[in-house]
């Protein structure tokens, strides 16, 4: 039998049962949307959660280390510097909180004293006016840096924040710069690392630390080099209870977010693999039934010359493209789906920019699914149709 009529004798059979074809794919339908939901809507936290946390930048360095004589310094990081050649800069932060107003209007959010390195380490971007620079942070100056949600609710709408002025506590501080709020960043302001202790918080902590590694460097084995120098320096014994010390990158936080994000996403499939076992077995179903029904058609077909490889084509082909044409279906309905749950994870869970990403892969992994389901719960009703003996098929009634 010619290719072009096994194609055009399978859609025929497909078309006189029009109804209970769309009803023996709607497994499938489910099954692969999904999978397809799912696939996309993960790779797009990821992709977002990547964003937010500033993950992508290979050669950053997470600090925590607490020594026996309390928290790190400002001079315990220049000697650190010394000691650390490998490191382009290290840089420290602190965090306070405290209640901006400008007029009538006010503003509670997080505030962080930083080194101006701090905003090249986490990839913080100005949208107006500047940074602080390390004179002014040496002399404790009143200059702060808010993000757009700050500015809007302290100042409206409008732009042209920079030169403005916000109290916070007794003091006034002068905005001269703007950041983009976006993520983990939203919501936030900077100021000098000094002023922050000395104005707002009224003492000195170091509770963030950044490395920036040079250019080149393994920064996996510099977290390794920086946790041997601490742990010796400081003679740090954490089971004693004699400080601690944490040090890891950037790039191990993706790697062990791509492990988690795998997991759930196998999870995931796993569940939706269900439905796909429904729905081939849906497809056997009626592949059975429609044996059945055109026992005649068959045996005629034998008896006119066709081989029994001819039958279990023609089986076999209407089982894989009634699950293609699901797997179609599915892709889209999945796609269209990722959307919707992409939102309601921006609304509901906090995570802004999920964008569904569907990849060629997923895409060539659900057809591969459709072909194998079509071809596996297909093959038992093609054999069956083709090993029936056409004398008795003309007989049938």
């Amino acid at each position: 039998m010619k290719a072009t009529d096994l194609f055009r004798e399978t859609g025929s059979a497909l078309d006189s049962n029009r109804g209970r074809s769309l009803l023996t794919v709607l497994g499938i339908v489910i099954g692969i949307a999904a999978v397809i939901a799912m696939t996309a809507l993960i790779d797009g936290i990821k992709y977002a959660l990547v964003g937010q946390l500033g993950l992508n930048r290979a050669r950053l360095v997470y600090i925590q280390c607490w020594t026996p004589y309390g928290s790190v310094s400002t001079a315990d990081l220049d000697r650190w510097q010394q000691a650390l050649p490998d490191y382009e800069y290290l840089t420290g932060a602190s965090y306070g909180w405290g209640d901006m107003t400008a007029g009538t209007r006010s503003s509670s959010g997080q505030i962080m004293g930083t080194y101006p390195e701090f905003f090249d380490a986490m990839g913080i971007k100005l949208v107006e006016g500047r940074i602080y620079t390390d004179r002014e942070v040496d002399r404790g100056s009143l200059v702060i840096v808010i993000d757009e949600t700050i500015a809007k609710t302290l100042f409206g709408e409008g732009g042209a924040y920079v030169g403005r002025t916000v109290k916070i506590g007794s003091n006034e501080y002068s905005v001269i710069g703007v950041t983009e709020a976006s993520g983990m960043t939203s919501n936030s302001s900077y100021m000098p690392f000094t002023t922050l202790n000395t104005r707002v918080n009224g003492y000195e902590s170091m509770d963030q630390i950044l490395g920036y590694a040079r250019d080149g460097v393994d920064a996996d084995a510099l977290a390794e080099q920086t946790t041997a120098y601490l742990t010796s320096t400081y003679d740090i014994d954490e089971e004693q209870g004699n400080g601690y010390v944490y040090v890891y990158t950037m790039a191990s936080i993706t790697r062990q977010l791509d492990s988690t994000m795998m997991s759930f996403q196998l999870l995931m499939t796993s569940v939706a693999s269900i439905s796909l076992v429904v729905g081939g077995i849906g497809i056997m179903n009626m592949m059975l039934t429609n044996v059945t029904e055109r026992i005649r058609e068959i045996g005629l077909r034998k008896a006119l010359g066709a081989r029994s490889s001819d039958i279990t084509k023609q089986f076999l082909l209407e089982s894989v493209t009634l699950c293609i044409a699901g797997g179609i279906i599915g892709i889209l309905a999945g796609y269209g789906g990722a959307w919707a749950l992409a939102g309601a994870a921006s609304n509901f869970a906090g995570i802004e920019g999920v964008a569904p990403i569907i990849t060629a892969n997923s895409v060539m992994l659900a057809t591969g699914i459709c072909v194998g389901i079509g071809i596996i719960f297909g093959y038992y009703p093609a054999r069956r149709a083709a090993k029936l003996d056409p004398v008795e098929s003309l007989r049938y009634q």
